[in-house]
């Protein structure tokens, strides 16, 4: 980040905007929130709002924007390793420590995601957040899985695990985030390679 003051006072104002945007949606929902309500919140003029984004729809969309962007960050890199380790260890659990970027994001940025996944957040950002995960596991490139090889259409896999994993997420956010990443982590390793099943129990590991 550059020391220019003025750069320095642009990201402030960003975050202010952010923040103002964060907790207004956590209070009202999106959908009642005004250009007004977010300037007053950030404390500045509409005139700055207006430097920066066109609308509340522009400043959501840029926000939602730089999240999954460097939520993708977190996932691909870490697919190459992934696909190692698991299949150097296929009866064990996934490692744990290639997940850990990812679920470590969420924690530092756990506002804004419970904001947006809630229930007065945006519907379309899970839309977003599916298709950022559906490209790590079924992307042209690093991807996952090999779609050859499924004994299901790659659609309905990737709804399936993209789901589960936003539903726990949005289980872990809404209860303030208590467990640690790591033990999301491992609790989401375990649901994804033995199945729901194995971890109620009912079914033992083979």
């Amino acid at each position: 980040m550059s020391g220019n003051p003025t750069d320095l006072r642009v990201v402030r104002t960003k975050q202010a905007i952010r923040a103002a945007l964060i907790a207004l949606i956590e209070e009202k929902g999106f959908e009642a929130i005004s250009v007004k309500d977010i300037t007053e919140r950030a404390n500045i003029n509409r005139g700055t709002f207006y430097s920066h984004y066109e609308d509340k729809f522009d400043l959501m969309d840029k926000c939602q924007e730089q999240l999954l962007k460097e939520m993708e960050t977190k996932i691909v890199p870490n697919i190459p390793k992934l696909i190692e380790e698991t299949k150097k260890h296929e009866a064990g659990p996934m490692p744990i420590a290639v997940l850990m970027p990812f679920f470590e994001f969420l924690h530092a940025n756990q506002s804004f995601m419970k904001a947006l996944l809630g229930p007065k957040g945006d519907a379309a950002f899970q839309v977003k957040m599916k298709e950022c995960l559906n490209r790590g596991m079924f992307g042209p490139e690093n991807a996952i899985f090999n779609a050859d090889g499924l004994l299901v259409p790659p659609r309905y896999l990737a709804s399936y695990i993209a789901s589960a994993h936003i539903g726990v997420i949005q289980e872990w956010l809404n209860g303030g985030a208590i467990e640690p990443p790591e033990e999301i982590a491992r609790i989401i390793s375990a649901m994804t390679i033995h199945g729901p099943l194995f971890a109620a129990g009912i079914r033992k590991k083979r």
